[in-house]
């Protein structure tokens, strides 16, 4: 092998490892929130692709006397995930980039499945929200609800007033670190203990 052989091919794998980091970084870049007219958001139809934070089965957030009752008798599975740059940056440092973006699943648990006896499974996706981290709005933070799986947005506008002030209050609450509840998401928890970001009581 000649000293020009390996000269070119050592050009060729540096080139081709800046070429993939490149790519890496674009992607990293664009894995946040899009958006319709500066503010409505695109349902990011990959983030079952995203890191998986943790599933929790018929959670509430409600005292019992304030329990909708159309609600009590469903049983369903909340799956959240998030974006993978930002999960990255948050094991670093403890807190939330600009452009997070979280997707709150919620599908039906079932029991009688194929050779299932006991406990339950995931079926159906039965609704699909999301809250965003981005200064672009006017406290930082953003709710949305692309609505029930029969009749799924694909752009939805940040949810306004009424709609969103009870997750405004219960996500500035009760949230362990910012305004999400790192406190259900063991490996996230164990690193904003190690940064020390937990909010006072936590």
């Amino acid at each position: 092998m000649t000293k020009v052989t390996v000269v070119l091919g050592t050009v060729s794998v540096i080139a081709m490892m800046a070429w993939s980091a490149a790519l890496k970084a674009q992607s990293e870049a664009s894995d946040g929130p899009q958006y319709v007219n500066g503010t409505d958001l695109v349902r990011p139809d990959d983030y079952r692709e995203w890191t998986f934070l943790s599933s929790g089965l018929n959670m509430t957030y409600l005292d019992e006397t304030q329990n909708d009752p159309d609600q009590s008798s469903l049983e369903l599975f909340q799956n959240v995930f998030v974006n993978p740059s930002s999960y990255r940056s948050f094991m670093d440092t403890g807190t939330w980039p600009d452009q997070t973006i979280f997707v709150l699943e919620l599908r039906r648990a079932v029991t009688d499945v194929s050779i299932n006896a006991a406990g339950r499974t995931q079926a159906e996706l039965v609704l699909l929200e999301a809250e965003v981290k981005d200064s672009r709005f006017p406290d930082g933070w953003a709710f949305f609800n692309f609505g029930p799986a029969a009749a799924m947005r694909d752009v939805m506008p940040p949810l306004q007033g009424d709609q969103v002030a009870p997750c405004i209050e219960c996500h500035t609450e009760h949230t362990a670190v910012e305004r999400t509840f790192v406190q259900f998401y063991p490996t996230l928890y164990e690193a904003a203990q190690r940064m020390g970001t937990l909010k006072p009581g936590f």
